[in-house]
């Protein structure tokens, strides 16, 4: 009979349930251990979401090794580009651990790396709210915070008298009847708050960070706005009607310029705002209400430029040292900067640099006259098209005083209406940078009152490119010497026995010599500009490898290419028996560096570099033939292995390295990641005698009070944005260090004089210290608002490398106070000072 079976009781049968569950979490627990131990993470982790699924009360007994799980696991798919298995993964811990602050950094790690700043962003946001002391945390949203909301937000949104204007005149536009208004780029949204407090009736405002959009949207529902500003988190140039807005708007507002004015793509967005998002315009001598006429804030714009002379710009952007710590640099070799590259690549690349010319370390110095390059008008649509199409136009000026032409500064002034108008000069106190067109290509860089600056104009690429810069002498109608580019404009030459002689000066090279260019960053130029480094290696290289050989001092290079040319010459050669055993230096600095050469010229070196890009490698091979290098000296290390990871490895089983050549500090001014844990590797790896470069580095700093500093790092509260609640929100993605400072040149007072922070010691790592208490002594009494800091390099006791210096590649850093702390002469403040996977925190004690 169907139901004649007895029913078991239902205590009975829900213990029996609780059996079987207990009997299969165990059984899980121990075939997830098992596959551990056999490193099969895939399966281990399937093991462990079946355990916490039957037994969520076990979350805590197996977090650690959960998470242990997850990111193995995590590393394996990763490497197998199984990107959606990846997240996946987290996206099932993270339900199971909703508030485990490591998985959150962990995952924000992955998304990082894979490119997805603005997801990456919130889940270390998430991580430092659930655990505001966890380092790793911290440090990963800082350095992604700079992606995302760069520093000029601040510094712009802190300049009363940018806002102000703007203000005034987004007022006057509504007020003429100006009632509908679409922001591009709105960023904070502050413009769009403008029109809306002046009385718009629509206000629209599109951006395409997501990071932005999302606190544009807290800021305008904290100014109570939200109701009469609709955000849209697109490109202006996809924006539909009525799709995205209802019809065409009276009035455009952005801000969307750069240092060169158009590298924000302002021509493109305000082409496509005339021809598909505003009204008509109002033709000239047109009367009525400003309603029915489009309009664009700003008006216009003139740019301005004025040719300089800059050792600064120079050392970064131009190679004039011939030689290097005795390496002959070959004519055959161009270096350049990518700002001066730009012209010969079809990449899209931002063809200026910029620079605060105000507070550039060294000053500058005016060689001609500030002369006018173009004017645009943002209202004339023909004007914005003809731009991109128009051919380049020539300019010529006077030079006024003599000097050495290092650069073309470029500025504007825009003009918002017919009342209101802010200037980027670098004699105004303003937020913006100008942009610097670096000179290069001329066989002679001097110039007299009575020369002209020649060069050409275009908008290519909604870009302002200034090119073909060149010199027409006083005492001929063109000194083609001083005009070496590469595009010779010659139909401007006189005579056929001038365009003879030019011809004739372009003759440099012989016409087998390849030239070969090499475009370093400009920081690397900088290195190369300077001696003082590179001497210093090749002293400090000279002094271990002569400890490592103490019956002889290290052979020159050049006597050892002697001999080997002498044995050419007669037939002869030493067999291998007689060539001793060489030293291997290996050298992993960042970027491009030629220091393996350097090393090659102490004797029996076999120097290894670690440069990855294909034209440092063939520019290095090309350095090393024109200093007679026997083929092959030179390694090139990456070339022997498949991934980076193996670099910090021996060139032989059985040989270690004598010299291993670290990157420890970062062109910013901040500590390499990993440095600590690469110096580890490489003390492995050492020969018995045998150096890390450098051996220790000292941090000093101290103690300043610099305005500057603070609204660089902040927004000042309501009354910098004219009332506007801002502040709160866009210093959630402030960050404690600022990088890339010239100290020399910060407008700061000292407090204190410099004090020892920290040691780091890569060689002798018992004699580092994670946390320190520092003693600082007050000189000078005022508020202390930030703590600069820079680094002594020591490639041993005695020399020493200053990263401060006048000649230095790196610039210096500084932690900024939350709060400014009031001292007097006197005092004594107390420093505590963490250092943490190469990471540095600075707090201050009274």
């Amino acid at each position: 009979m169907p139901n004649s079976r007895p029913r078991p009781r239902r205590g009975a049968r829900s213990g029996a349930r609780a059996a079987g569950r207990d009997r299969l979490v165990s059984r899980s627990l121990q075939s997830a251990e098992h596959c551990l131990s056999a490193q099969d993470f895939g399966t281990a982790y399937a093991h462990y979401l079946l355990v916490l699924s039957l037994a969520p009360e076990l979350k805590d007994d197996v977090k650690e090794t959960f998470q242990y799980t997850l990111f193995r696991w995590a590393e394996e798919l990763d490497a197998l580009n199984r990107t959606q298995d990846l997240f996946g993964c987290y996206e099932q811990a993270l339900e199971l651990f909703p508030d485990d602050e490591v998985i959150c950094n962990s995952m924000g790690e992955h998304l990082f790396r894979m490119g997805f700043r603005d997801e990456a962003a919130g889940y270390f946001h998430k991580a430092v709210k659930l655990n505001p002391d966890f380092n790793d945390a911290k440090e990963n949203f800082y350095r992604v915070a700079n992606w995302l909301v760069e520093r000029w937000h601040f510094i712009m949104l802190n300049d009363t008298k940018r806002n102000a204007v703007y203000n005034a005149a987004i007022q006057d536009a509504v007020c003429l009847g100006s009632k509908s208004v679409l922001d591009i780029g709105a960023g904070t949204g502050i413009l769009s708050m403008f029109a809306k407090k002046a009385g718009a009736h629509s206000v629209y405002a599109c951006e395409l960070s997501k990071t932005m959009y999302e606190l544009a949207c807290d800021i305008v529902a904290a100014n109570k706005m939200g109701a009469g500003i609709k955000l849209l988190h697109m490109k202006s140039l996809d924006i539909e009607i009525p799709k995205h807005i209802p019809e065409r708007v009276s009035l455009v507002v952005t801000e969307t310029v750069d240092a060169g004015l158009f590298g924000e793509g302002i021509v493109e967005s305000l082409i496509h705002a005339w021809e598909h998002l505003l009204l008509q315009p109002k033709t000239r001598g047109e009367t009525g209400n400003c309603e029915k006429y489009g309009k664009v804030i700003p008006a216009s714009a003139i740019i301005y430029g004025m040719a300089v002379e800059c050792a600064e710009i120079r050392r970064h952007h131009r190679v004039y040292t011939k030689d290097v710590a005795g390496i002959c640099l070959p004519t055959n070799v161009k270096f350049q900067s990518p700002a001066c590259s730009s012209v010969d690549t079809e990449e899209t690349i931002e063809p200026y640099t910029t620079e605060k010319m105000s507070r550039v370390p060294g000053g500058y110095s005016a060689l001609t006259e500030c002369f006018e390059i173009m004017t645009v008008d943002f209202n004339n649509l023909q004007e914005l098209k003809s731009l991109t199409t128009k051919k380049s136009g020539k300019i010529g000026v006077p030079v006024i005083k003599e000097g050495i032409l290092d650069a073309v500064v470029v500025w504007f002034v825009l003009q918002l209406d017919d009342e209101h108008s802010l200037s980027t000069s670098p004699s105004e106190e303003t937020c913006w940078e100008q942009a610097v067109y670096p000179v290069h290509d001329l066989a002679d860089y001097w110039i007299k009152p009575g020369d002209q600056v020649m060069m050409e104009v275009s908008c290519q690429d909604c870009y302002l490119r200034i090119q073909n810069i060149s010199v027409f002498s006083s005492e001929q109608e063109m000194d083609v010497g001083k005009n070496f580019s590469k595009d010779k404009d010659l139909f401007s030459l006189g005579s056929e026995a001038e365009l003879c002689s030019a011809l004739a000066n372009l003759q440099t090279s012989k016409p087998d010599a390849m030239e070969q260019i090499c475009i370093l960053e400009s920081t690397e130029i900088a290195l190369l500009n300077n001696n003082l480094y590179h001497e210093s290696f090749k002293m400090a290289m000279r002094k271990v490898l002569s400890s490592l050989t103490p019956e002889k001092l290290c052979q020159a290079m050049d006597t050892q290419c002697q001999n080997n040319e002498m044995s050419c010459g007669s037939g002869q050669s030493n067999s291998e028996e007689s060539i001793p055993e060489p030293f291997y230096v290996l050298d992993v600095s960042e970027g491009f560096s030629i220091l393996p050469i350097i090393a090659g010229t102490l004797g029996q070196v076999k120097p290894y570099s670690s440069v990855e890009k294909d034209q440092h490698r063939i520019t290095l091979d090309l350095i090393s033939e024109a200093n007679h290098f026997p083929k092959e000296t030179l390694e090139f290390w990456l070339r022997h292995v498949e991934d980076e990871s193996a670099v910090l490895q021996r060139p032989k089983s059985d040989k270690l390295w004598s010299i291993i050549i670290l990157d420890v500090i970062e062109p910013s001014g901040l500590i390499q990641q990993e440095i600590m844990e690469k110096a580890a590797i490489s003390r492995c790896l050492l020969q018995s005698g045998g150096k890390i470069f450098p051996q220790y580095v000292l941090m000093f700093g101290l103690l300043v009070e610099s305005q500057t500093l603070v609204e660089e790092s902040a927004v000042q509260g309501t009354e910098r944005t004219l009332g506007l609640n801002i502040a709160p929100f866009i210093n959630q993605f402030q960050v404690p260090i600022r990088v890339f400072l010239d100290l020399s040149s910060l407008p700061c007072i000292p407090l204190s004089k410099p004090v020892e922070l920290l040691r780091l010691d890569l060689m002798t790592p018992y004699l580092n210290t994670s946390n320190r208490e520092v003693k600082v002594h007050i000189c000078k009494s005022g508020q202390v608002t930030a703590i600069p800091f820079w680094y002594h390099m020591y490639l041993d006791d005695e020399i020493r490398l200053d990263t401060s210096c006048e000649a230095s590649h790196w610039k210096q850093a500084a932690v900024v106070l939350d709060n400014p702390i009031q001292v007097e002469m006197g005092e004594e403040l107390v420093l505590s000072v963490q250092h943490h996977k190469s990471n540095v925190s600075i707090t201050v004690k009274k």
